[in-house]
């Protein structure tokens, strides 16, 4: 099974799976009558998003040792129904990223690497933060990072560009950013874990 990647943060569990599965392999690995994953498929109709949900719901198990239902509340932030941890999700092209905690709040997010991120990236980063040269892994990473961050804010109207900063930062492999928000009262501040891949980005937080 292509689990590409497993690690512990702060006593959190992080994992990346690479989906090279089709959707009816995925299925064949799920197997609890208990949950209703054919009706939930039932409701998605793009190939792509029935592969995340199905390589998500995969990855988990593997992780925890056994299948488990997961909800949304309201604002869309995953949950178990069973209480049992603290669940983030993240997907992008080929990939699914999932953390969980017995306690704390976690974050995750996963983008796929591609150039795109340059027509946008004046709707998250001031002018002086990048030029032309800025690599494009140092644009996602601080996309990706300030993602991470909302999910851990909990509240709604969040404006990526205003609200939320990642301090400079040396772009490695592997390393670590500091951000801190401006949408409460808290003005919060976060240090995020982050890994470069050629592939992806991954950033990732326990709150």
């Amino acid at each position: 099974m292509p689990l590409w990647k497993k690690w512990n943060e702060e006593e959190a569990c992080f994992a990346v799976w690479r989906v090279e599965e089709t959707a009816e392999q995925l299925r064949e690995m799920l197997t609890s009558t208990a949950l209703s994953y054919d009706e939930e498929l039932a409701c998605l109709k793009a190939e792509s998003r029935r592969l995340e949900y199905l390589a998500v719901r995969v990855l988990l198990r593997t992780l925890c040792g056994e299948e488990k239902h997961i909800r949304h509340l309201p604002s869309g932030k995953p949950y178990l129904t069973d209480g049992s941890f603290h669940i983030t999700i993240s997907h992008t092209r080929g990939y699914v990223a999932v953390g969980l905690h017995s306690q704390k709040d976690v974050g995750v997010d996963i983008e796929y690497v591609s150039e795109r991120v340059r027509k946008v990236v004046g709707r998250f980063m001031y002018p002086e933060e990048f030029d032309d040269a800025t690599d494009t892994s140092y644009l996602l990473v601080h996309w990706s990072a300030k993602e991470t961050m909302y999910k851990l804010m909990g509240v709604e109207e969040v404006d990526f560009l205003t609200h939320l900063r990642i301090y400079p930062f040396q772009l490695l492999a592997e390393g670590r950013c500091e951000g801190q928000e401006f949408r409460t009262v808290r003005k919060a501040c976060f240090s995020l874990h982050y890994l470069v891949n050629p592939d992806f980005v991954c950033t990732w937080c326990v709150n």
